[in-house]
């Protein structure tokens, strides 16, 4: 191994930082591609791609890789791509009409069809049905999960039927996610991203130096399309609020009702102090070796300096990006700001450094409540807002809006059309269900959004804020809710229902798990295919593997 370098094409895709960690987890040494010459020599080529299809065909132009790269895969010399990396194989994108791909495989990429009841993006852990057999896959079960974060797939043709490795099914849809012909091989899913089964797959392609053995696919394309159907599975995510203490240092904490800070103020000058419950990095590694099929951070602490400047927790994310392998999702701060010196930072730029830091997507909260005010006063797209800039560059499955609402109880529904405006204008009443009333008796219920950690209220609710976000370009909710933060009561099913029948991205459920059988009852009860918790993760009082055992004995879908 020693002579032996994996070489990584990086354009500016986003969170390289993963893969590399990977490889180098896995004993062998990196290097990236810094001129066209770096492609012509390499021993093998590693491609991760993610955001839009054009800028990525934009960005491979500009450094003037195209022809290169082109002429390494056809010449079969080792490849991996991964995801966008993937997509950029064949011969264009419904994303990008009139861009060329690298048209290396017959075909076109198409968009998930919303209208069969699927949220687009897919986000979340599936299966793979081989269609053929490769050492790429060797020791991988068809029972094993990888994560896919993708709104565009190709479809299995008869063009391009001699490159098929696996398919994988999302609701009716079948698609290809990896694609293999010699020694090219390419998959939708993140395998950086995709745990142990992810390294394994990458571990099999180094281990013989990108050198694939496979078998010519006996199978028809009718024979494919009626192969079993994979399951997309439920997502268990752990949350880790993390801010800094009164003793400066950066501790995981967890509100009731967002207050992080103790009763007793007996050592804080008439103050509680902030309930310290780990260190971030190692509470991450705890929760991926657990089996969290993701992190989220979310820095809560009131920012003096910049997110660019923000050293600890980008500090926190390079770390937990050398030994946790899914998904790292990292809020606070995402804006665009000036810092001390003068010095402008767009959205996109603070962005930016979190995913070259090692984040996966990022969350953004009050600014995405600002936006979509904005949106609601002129009714026009700026491509300015914080969701827009990251979204229109990394694509909507980088993008998350995390809304932070509290109930607002009422006695009535508003009467047909005694609201002025259209469907974004209108305020959403619902009624609550049977065994829950307001404290005065009320029956329905709204949710006022909030900004700055739930100490503003705004005049516009969940739902609308939900509504405008998926317009502007976000790609997925993470919903909070201010009464059931802490309370251990279970999550608000009747603002999660109301908020994923408004949208069709993925929702997030957040705020009020106490027990597994609160996982169970938001899945079965509600459409969402996420739930989130922290403070019975960081105390111990739940185990993750206890929820995922929970849900498996409910008969519902999850990763083991």
């Amino acid at each position: 191994m020693e002579d032996f370098e994996v070489t990584i094409l990086d354009y500016g895709a986003g969170n390289v930082r993963s893969l590399r960690n990977a490889i180098k987890y896995l004993g062998y040494k990196v290097k990236d591609v810094q001129s066209i010459e770096d492609i012509a020599s390499a021993q093998v080529i590693l491609f991760p791609g993610q955001g839009c299809f054009h800028q990525a065909m934009q960005s491979l132009s500009s450094l003037g890789y195209v022809d290169a790269l082109r002429q390494y895969i056809r010449d079969n010399r080792p490849f991996f791509g991964i995801c966008l990396g993937m997509q950029l194989l064949f011969e264009g994108s419904e994303e990008s009409p009139g861009i060329e791909g690298l048209g290396v495989i017959p075909g076109k990429v198409t968009r998930f069809d919303a209208s069969s009841g699927v949220t687009v993006p897919q986000i979340g852990w599936n299966g793979m049905t081989p269609v053929k057999d490769c050492s790429v896959m060797n020791d991988i079960a068809t029972a094993d999960k990888a994560y896919f974060v993708h709104s565009f797939c190709a479809l299995p043709t008869q063009a391009n039927i001699d490159w098929i490795l696996t398919t994988t099914d999302y609701g009716p849809q079948r698609y290809i996610s990896i694609v293999q012909k010699g020694n090219v091989v390419a998959a939708q899913f993140h395998p950086e991203k995709s745990g142990a089964v992810g390294l394994r797959m990458i571990g099999n392609f180094l281990a013989t130096r990108g050198i694939l053995q496979s078998t010519t696919p006996q199978l028809s394309l009718s024979d494919i399309l009626l192969l079993p159907s994979t399951v997309m599975t439920n997502r268990v995510i752990a949350c880790l609020d993390v801010r800094t203490n009164d003793q400066g240092d950066l501790v995981v904490t967890k509100g009731d009702q967002y207050d992080v800070r103790e009763a007793s103020a007996e050592e804080s000058g008439g103050r509680g102090g902030v309930r310290n419950l780990g260190k971030p990095v190692a509470l991450c590694k705890r929760y991926f070796d657990e089996g969290a099929d993701e992190v989220v951070f979310l820095n809560i602490t009131s920012f003096r300096q910049g997110v660019v400047d923000d050293l600890p927790m980008l500090q926190v994310l390079e770390a937990s990006s050398e030994n946790v392998f899914v998904p790292l999702t990292v809020g606070g701060g995402i804006r665009e700001y000036v810092d001390p010196n003068g010095v402008e930072y767009s959205a996109l730029q603070v962005a930016s450094r979190y995913f070259r830091s090692g984040a996966d997507k990022v969350s953004i909260g009050s600014d995405a409540v600002y936006a979509a005010e904005d949106y609601l006063r002129s009714r026009q797209k700026t491509g300015r807002s914080s969701i827009e800039q990251i979204s229109s560059h990394y694509g909507a499955q980088a993008v998350v809006v995390s809304i932070d609402p509290k109930r607002v109880y009422v006695d009535a529904i508003p009467e047909e059309g005694s609201s002025e405006g259209d469907e974004l204008s209108r305020r959403t009443v619902v009624a609550l269900p049977e065994n829950e009333r307001g404290p005065n008796g009320e029956k329905y219920v709204w949710w006022q959004t909030t900004v700055k950690g739930g100490r503003e209220y705004r005049d516009i609710d969940a739902i609308q804020l939900a509504k405008i976000c998926a317009l502007l370009g976000a790609g997925e909710i993470m919903l909070n809710c201010i009464d059931m933060d802490g309370q251990g009561k279970g999550y608000d099913l009747a603002l999660v229902t109301a908020v994923q029948q408004a949208v069709s991205i993925p929702v997030i459920a957040s705020s009020g798990a106490g027990a597994a059988a609160h996982f169970v009852e938001v899945f079965r009860k509600t459409p969402v295919r996420a739930a989130l918790a922290a403070g019975i993760f960081h105390r111990h009082e739940v185990g993750i593997q206890e929820v995922k055992s929970a849900l498996a004995d409910a008969q519902i879908a999850v990763r083991r």
